[in-house]
């Protein structure tokens, strides 16, 4: 799910920014530019906690720009086939709902809900059991397992289940204490 990793870039850097606080201008930026991306190889760029090195600048033909190699480290998000993980319902349809662990979202359809759930409509719209003993909605937490994951160079979808043991609401935003 997380990971600690070693990743290279090539930061373009005008020259106003360099002098004393060229190193520093180059950090920023770097953060600035791939905290909070999606790398479709690697995962969500969390957080970039160190800087390994940063090379030899190059100026570009035709520009002032210069580009500077800059090998950094970060902690990457990435969800795997199989895993199990905690996330908050955002949203509750008929064909099922739709449930966020961080900058994943998560759909999970109504075939992959247990049994006894039905689709409640209303105001508030949720999944419930026959005896109204679990209901899922929009703000609760619930615990599912990833089944299918797609990748693309700018987009992580996945799709999950809650109808395996162990798997389903932890905490309901609706429940009285």
């Amino acid at each position: 799910m997380f990971f600690h990793m070693v990743l290279e870039r090539n930061m373009q850097l005008h020259p106003r920014f360099f002098g004393r606080s060229l190193h520093e201008n180059l950090v920023s930026k770097l953060i600035k530019d791939v905290e909070g991306t999606i790398s479709g190889r690697h995962g969500f760029i969390v957080a970039v906690t160190g800087v390994e090195s940063i090379g030899k600048g190059l100026i570009r033909d035709g520009t002032s720009f210069v580009t500077f190699p800059v090998k950094y480290q970060c902690v990457v998000f990435r969800p795997f086939q199989g895993e199990v993980l905690e996330a908050v319902v955002t949203s509750v349809m008929q064909h099922g709902f739709f449930a966020e662990a961080g900058p994943l979202t998560i759909f999970v359809s109504n075939r992959r809900l247990p049994d006894d759930m039905e689709y409640q409509a209303g105001d508030i719209p949720s999944y419930t059991t026959s005896d109204g003993s679990v209901k899922i909605q929009k703000e609760c937490e619930v615990r599912l397992k990833i089944f299918g994951i797609r990748i693309d160079a700018t987009e992580i979808s996945c799709v999950g289940c809650i109808d395996e043991n162990f798997l389903g609401i932890i905490s309901d935003p609706g429940a009285v204490a």
